[in-house]
């Protein structure tokens, strides 16, 4: 059987090492654009929990991270001067360039053979058995065979820009400032002794009025948004110590969430999709590269596992591979939507409710106690400090009726239901809505929809609005009603 990876990413150089690990008969070309040193961005960090089937396949990132990664167990947030820290978030980065210097090395020990600077269309490999397109988001082998996979793209409101810094961060950090244009965030970590990764974000509006629209994106990789650097570095200045940032191809842009219905088809030839090419999430998840290396693991093995049936170990990798990145991604929607308003929870939001806010997007308050109990029992503390009892304990009064608690049985009378769209694509009529109905009324209860729409209109409404919102659960619980009056998201919930 012949194999032709079209992409030398980690993902792809995964792939090729595990296949001739698991199975030497087979023959494996990697395919790569970029010369075997060229590399964009600065980092990749991997989750501690995330790791072990990969590290199962092969030590190899095992190894990486032992020898040239930094590790930590803290997450800290800085707003408004305060520095807020929540243990047990267990993460490792590494120097992207080491990792794919290394990765290259396991892949052409086991045999496999890397071709760097030559880029291959469908065309060029009519003699393989099989292609994999690891080429990543922008895939060219995937645009070239669509509709075949159906995919689909989402394209966020927030701006985005990467780079280094020779800072270093003490583990993942997520600074935010509002400077004189609007506010801007950062996600910061440390890559190696000597640099962190810089990842800042802001919207729309604050990125025009600082003039940071100028840059021509459109030109081809390399020159790097020189006027950026040097505001983000002034922005930044006191939160970094006065250090520099480092560019490598950074240029703004809008992250883009892909999704496929199929990750393989079988004309016009065998093709199977990898990573970046068929799926992403949000980088605040921190999970693009595990995929991706997560994906070679499923493929590799549903291909030695079904020799010579090409059709069923193509079947058996995408059952194999797809309910992780399905998880992922689902979890990625609301993470990467707090990004999308991180500017309304700035101004909003006392730093602890701010911080627990954030951490609580993906997760509930138990888990996070599971985590850090001293930050969560922290954050309940502040809580009670000013309303004097405990979340779904505290009296609210609205509309002429006091509530004794902030857990309903069902949904006030005297509330007007808004019904929450099921995507994105009707928020925006949703939101006109919520303003619509704030202009009479001062209990608003917002009710179908998905989880992550209702959360926002519930936002709307008692942070642009300054109405009292409900927010409909049905099924909720205790834990997640209480994580959501504490982080501020909604004022009440209902269970019906």
């Amino acid at each position: 059987m012949r194999v032709a990876v079209a992409g030398g990413g980690p993902g792809g150089l995964f792939l090729a090492a595990l296949i001739r690990k698991l199975d030497p008969s087979i023959e494996v070309t990697v395919f790569e654009r970029n010369r075997a040193d060229d590399t964009f961005g600065f980092g990749v960090v991997f989750s501690d929990r995330t790791l072990a089937g990969i590290f199962e396949a092969d030590p190899v990132l095992r190894e990486a991270l032992d020898a040239h990664g930094r590790h930590w167990d803290a997450i800290e947030v800085r707003l408004k001067g305060e520095r807020i820290r929540c243990g047990g978030n267990g993460m490792a980065a590494i120097v992207r360039r080491t990792l794919l210097g290394l990765l290259q090395e396991r892949a052409r020990g086991l045999g496999a053979d890397l071709r760097f600077s030559t880029e291959v269309g469908l065309a060029d490999l009519r003699g393989y058995d099989l292609v994999v397109a690891a080429d990543g988001t922008g895939s060219q082998l995937r645009t070239a065979l669509e509709p075949a996979f159906g995919s689909t793209v989402d394209t966020a409101t927030a701006k985005f820009i990467w780079f280094g810094t020779d800072y270093l961060f003490d583990g993942l950090t997520f600074v935010h400032e509002r400077g004189p244009h609007g506010v801007f965030a950062v996600h910061g970590y440390p890559i190696s002794a000597d640099v962190s990764t810089f990842i800042v974000e802001t919207d729309e509006e604050s990125w025009r009025a600082a003039g940071l629209d100028e840059f021509d994106v459109s030109q081809p990789p390399g020159p790097s948004d020189e006027k950026t650097r040097a505001y983000l570095e002034e922005v930044f200045a006191e939160q970094i110590e006065g250090h520099k940032l480092l560019v490598n191809n950074s240029r703004w842009g809008n992250f883009r969430t892909r999704r496929t219905a199929r990750w393989t088809t079988l004309e016009p030839q065998p093709v199977a999709l990898l990573g970046d090419a068929a799926h992403t999430a949000h980088f605040s998840v921190g999970s693009g590269t595990k995929m991706a290396m997560e994906d070679a693991v499923a493929l590799a093995r549903a291909l030695t596992a079904h020799p010579g049936d090409l059709p069923a170990a193509l079947a058996a990798y995408e059952a194999a591979a797809r309910p992780s990145v399905d998880a992922i991604q689902g979890s990625a929607r609301p993470s990467l939507s707090w990004w999308e308003h991180f500017g309304r929870y700035h101004d909003a939001f006392e730093p602890w409710q701010f911080a627990y806010h954030f951490l609580s997007r993906s997760i509930t308050d138990a888990r996070l106690a599971r985590r850090d109990p001293g930050f969560v029992a922290a954050s309940h503390r502040a809580w009670v400090g000013r309303h004097g009892a405990e979340p779904l304990d505290t009296p609210l009064t609205a509309d002429d009726t006091t509530f004794p608690g902030r857990l309903l049985p069902e949904v006030p009378t005297e509330a007007v239901r808004v019904e929450a769209p099921a995507d994105e694509s009707g928020l925006p009529a949703a939101r006109d809505r919520v303003r619509e109905v704030a202009a009479g009324s001062e209990l608003i209860a917002v009710h179908g929809g998905a989880a992550f729409t209702r959360t926002l209109l519930c936002e709307e409404a008692r942070l642009v609005h300054g109405r009292t919102a409900v927010l409909v659960e049905a099924d909720t619980d205790e834990d997640r009603a209480l994580t959501t009056v504490l982080s501020g998201r909604a004022d009440l919930v209902s269970r019906s």
